[in-house]
């Protein structure tokens, strides 16, 4: 899977992709990254890739030309998806970053300034994407996160397949608690249960605690999940446990 990033800062992706998993899958030639500079495809002498707005008004918005020539230069064929990394785009969530790296290659834009020419928006680009309802000072921390989202989905990126599907938002529940050595850290023990070898013990524990922690942080997705008659029964459990601690403080 291909990425091209337009943006008039460039040397903000200068070390970002230089280590982790992103590094490994360019290395194995899994992913390609390209960071092209807007000011580049411009015609004029200054290099001029932002202008005031008509109507008056504050701030500079990024002019079309550029964007439009960058874009027609960058696809590598008819069809290309390209997205605005934008406050006002879809936001970002975990079945949308699987839904994007379906494509073989994907164009994205960082909006700088007041924004981009509304002509971009209207004719140019597939979508706008958001990463959270917050403002950054452009779209370059934005298109890291969707580069880094996305191309966990394309095969062979993540060493285990089953690492991409043990996920909190693939599972609908937050990730259970993980731990490692000593196995006794200044009289904290790890629970007895994950050295019993009894793998159903083991899964039933862990079941319970992301059942627990999803109640207890985000509920919400609870809602939104199709629960099993298994996990109705755990919550019930988890609720009187949790009902009969407040009681005892009480």
């Amino acid at each position: 899977m291909r990425f091209d990033i337009i943006t008039i800062f460039p040397e903000i992706f200068g070390s970002v992709f230089s280590g982790g998993v992103v590094k490994k899958a360019l290395e194995k030639g899994l992913i390609e990254v390209h960071v092209h500079d807007l000011r580049t495809f411009t015609r004029d002498k200054h290099k001029q890739v932002d202008d005031r707005p008509f109507g008056g008004g504050q701030g500079m918005v990024l002019k079309p030309e550029p964007i439009f020539a960058a874009v027609e230069e960058i696809r590598c064929r008819e069809g290309v998806p390209v997205f605005l990394l934008s406050p006002q785009g879809r936001k970002l969530d975990f079945q949308y970053a699987e839904d994007l790296a379906q494509n073989d290659q994907i164009i994205l834009i960082c909006g700088r300034y007041e924004g981009v020419d509304e002509r971009v928006i209207q004719h140019l680009v597939t979508g706008e994407i958001s990463i959270g309802d917050y403002i950054l000072t452009g779209g370059e921390p934005a298109a890291l996160v969707v580069v880094d989202a996305v191309s966990r989905f394309v095969p062979r990126v993540v060493g285990k397949a089953d690492s991409v599907k043990n996920d909190t938002f693939f599972t609908g529940l937050l990730e259970f608690p993980q731990y490692t050595r000593p196995r006794d850290f200044r009289g904290i023990k790890v629970p007895e249960v994950l050295f019993s070898g009894d793998h159903s013990r083991i899964e039933s524990w862990r079941l319970k605690k992301s059942l627990e922690k999803t109640w207890l942080l985000r509920p919400d997705l609870l809602e939104s999940r199709t629960v099993s008659r298994e996990e109705k029964k755990i919550l019930e459990e988890i609720k009187t446990e949790k009902k009969g601690k407040r009681d005892e403080s009480d």
